[in-house]
């Protein structure tokens, strides 16, 4: 069987993305990024109707670095919010950049196929995906509680 795979779909005005849009780029000037020089924002919809943000945050131990996505999403759970409605990842390059594969899976655990994922950057450029394109097949919650 054969598979396609699906391009990403570029939005340009929603009233979701311009509100993520616009708390993730307060969190972008707090990123601790002195290794790498790139910051990286995220604001997280949680489906009770709050926005939870978060940077990344680096470590001179590079393994003790933290994503601006799990930022998020850790302040939102520890919050009582479990599950994603829609996440948003800014960063200062020019490139628009996807979510890295921890912290896919770690979306994984609270959101659904259709949770909408937006990637920008400080151009306004952005492409928006459906989670289950970004880690189709996603190891979930699932497979444990059966």
């Amino acid at each position: 069987m054969s598979t396609t795979k699906k391009e990403p779909t570029f939005v340009t005005d929603s009233k979701i993305s311009e509100s993520l849009f616009t708390i993730a780029k307060k969190y972008l000037n707090r990123a601790h990024s002195p290794y790498s020089k790139v910051k990286v924002a995220c604001a997280t919809l949680m489906n009770d109707g709050k926005i939870y943000g978060g940077c990344n945050i680096e470590n001179a131990s590079y393994g003790g670095t933290i994503c601006a996505e799990r930022v998020a999403i850790t302040k939102a759970v520890s919050e009582g919010a479990k599950s994603i409605k829609a996440i948003l990842v800014l960063t200062n390059q020019k490139e628009i950049w996807p979510p890295c594969g921890i912290c896919r899976q770690v979306m994984a655990e609270f959101a659904k196929s259709k949770t909408l994922v937006f990637t920008t950057n400080l151009k306004g450029q952005m492409i928006t995906y459906n989670f289950s394109d970004l880690l189709p097949g996603a190891y979930t919650p699932d497979y444990l509680l059966k």
